[in-house]
């Protein structure tokens, strides 16, 4: 398995520059760096051609995640959206090809965070949704990149809220690069065992975000059962990137769209941040190797 993590643990807004991330996570031990692929078209070609060249000359792997918003919503009635979504994907992949990257992950198949307040059909929206992302990952596929569909708790979306849901909808769509995406956060809401719903994924686990119950890194502190969870992906032999997903500042739209309304850093300054991720990555690769 390769260790990462992701950028907007140190950031307050989506996007930006991902370049100075790059030497800082590799100094603080980790092996993959996962970025924001939302903000990619912002960008010209030659941005990307330079964080692929900055990225191999640190040996760091790059990973991309996006919570769609609900212009990219692919499970909309609206065919125009619809068209709409499949121009920002086809920029998407292209960079993501230029800068190295072979896999993206979120709520792909729908928008983040759901607006309640608008109603839904899951049913239906979930059919759109299965067709949709079965013609994405065609696209996807001339990129070499897989598709990730993460499983979020029912306070995010409402699409796919458990492993089983995740593995049913993937199944359906088909596709050999579609595949399932599971993170410790919303699994310890959702799920009755968190090793039960890895081992329920088996090899369709593409990817997997970690992180404690408050979003904050993992640790011996924690009550998630980290030793637990490692035998569990050996067990259902994952090999592929382990991301923690941590969010511990307020402010921003980061702040704002995690729900983060008090301070869990305890007034922590970048190089506090930096120790902990540090102290978090050793810690799992001493249990999970």
């Amino acid at each position: 398995m390769k260790y990462g993590i992701y950028y907007a643990y140190w950031a307050r807004e989506w996007g930006g520059d991902f370049l100075p991330f790059i030497s800082k996570v590799k100094r603080l031990g980790f092996d993959v760096l996962e970025v924001n692929c939302g903000s990619f078209p912002e960008r010209d070609d030659s941005y990307f051609r330079e964080l692929r060249r900055v990225s191999e000359g640190e040996g760091v792997l790059l990973s991309g995640g996006y919570g769609p918003r609900p212009e990219h919503n692919l499970s909309s009635a609206d065919p125009a959206l619809i068209e709409g979504a499949f121009r920002f994907w086809a920029d998407v992949f292209h960079k993501m090809e230029l800068s190295g990257i072979d896999r993206v992950g979120g709520a792909l198949y729908s928008y983040w965070p759901v607006d309640f307040r608008n109603g839904f059909n899951k049913a239906e929206d979930t059919q759109r949704s299965i067709e949709n992302i079965r013609k994405l990952a065609g696209l996807a596929a001339v990129h070499g990149i897989t598709l990730n569909m993460e499983v979020l708790n029912r306070f995010e979306g409402y699409m796919l809220n458990e492993c089983e849901e995740a593995v049913c909808y993937v199944k359906a769509v088909g596709k050999s690069n579609v595949k399932v995406m599971l993170d410790t956060f919303h699994m310890n809401i959702e799920e009755d065992s968190l090793t039960e719903a890895i081992r329920k994924a088996g090899g369709l686990l593409g990817h997997i975000h970690i992180g404690e119950a408050n979003r904050r890194p993992p640790s011996a502190q924690g009550r998630i059962p980290w030793k637990n969870i490692g035998q569990a992906l050996k067990d259902v032999g994952y090999d592929q990137y382990v991301v923690m997903e941590p969010f511990e500042r307020m402010g921003g739209q980061v702040g704002k769209d995690i729900s983060i309304w008090r301070d869990l850093s305890h007034g922590a300054t970048e190089k506090d941040l930096d120790v902990t991720a540090a102290q978090s990555v050793e810690y799992i690769r001493s249990l999970w190797g």
